[in-house]
């Protein structure tokens, strides 16, 4: 594909031949919630639970990415969309090295949801609803970000005054409310199995 003079450069090391190597398939899990729902933490706990399996498996946190790659970046609509397109192709590269990629990131917009899926079409994609109230959200409030949204430190804040559009036909949802995170990690891991990651056929 050529587009302003920028040539894709075919591999000699096909993604398949990966798979095959790592004994698993590749793709990309994105875990999608407000802030607090335990996003993060299931994905991790997923993680090192695969990593344990010889699974090769990594996490991309949203504030973690927000360190480096998307550092330049804010929390408008644009700048939103910006971020999440970033890590779709991001996430895309992880798996053509043959990992499995597991996206913790709020993606509040139905519009990017749809966008890492259609990025990763009949490629190995799957979509967890990470499902808690913003009362149980706001209540954990971990990072404090709640606290300065409600007090007009940080705006555009979801949940706050940016709104949270809930998934319609989510994979698996998740509901950390009433669910702990062993169990919840272990929900994750079950879609995982059932869905054929774990077999290389």
């Amino acid at each position: 594909m050529q587009k302003n003079n920028v040539i894709w450069h075919d591999k000699y090391v096909k993604r398949e031949e990966r798979n095959r190597f790592f004994k698993h398939k590749s793709g990309l899990i994105l875990l999608t919630g407000l802030s607090g729902s335990g996003k993060s933490t299931i994905a991790h706990y997923a993680e090192r639970e695969l990593f344990a399996r010889d699974v090769h498996a990594y996490v991309l946190d949203g504030d973690n990415v927000r360190h480096g790659l998307n550092s330049n970046l804010g929390f408008s609509r644009e700048h939103r969309k910006e971020n999440l397109r970033r890590i779709v192709e991001v996430s895309k590269l992880f798996a053509d090295a043959g990992m499995l990629v597991f996206a913790a990131f709020i993606s509040p917009n139905k519009e990017n949801r749809e966008y890492f899926r259609t990025r990763f079409e009949d490629d190995n994609f799957l979509e967890v609803y990470v499902k808690c109230s913003l009362e149980v959200c706001e209540m954990r409030d971990p990072k404090g970000q709640y606290k300065k949204a409600r007090a007009g430190i940080i705006k555009n804040y979801t949940g706050i005054d940016s709104p949270y559009e809930e998934p319609e036909n989510p994979d698996l949802v998740i509901d950390t409310a009433r669910t702990d995170i062993r169990t919840a990690g272990q929900m994750l891991l079950d879609l995982i199995d059932n869905k054929g990651f774990l077999v290389v056929e």
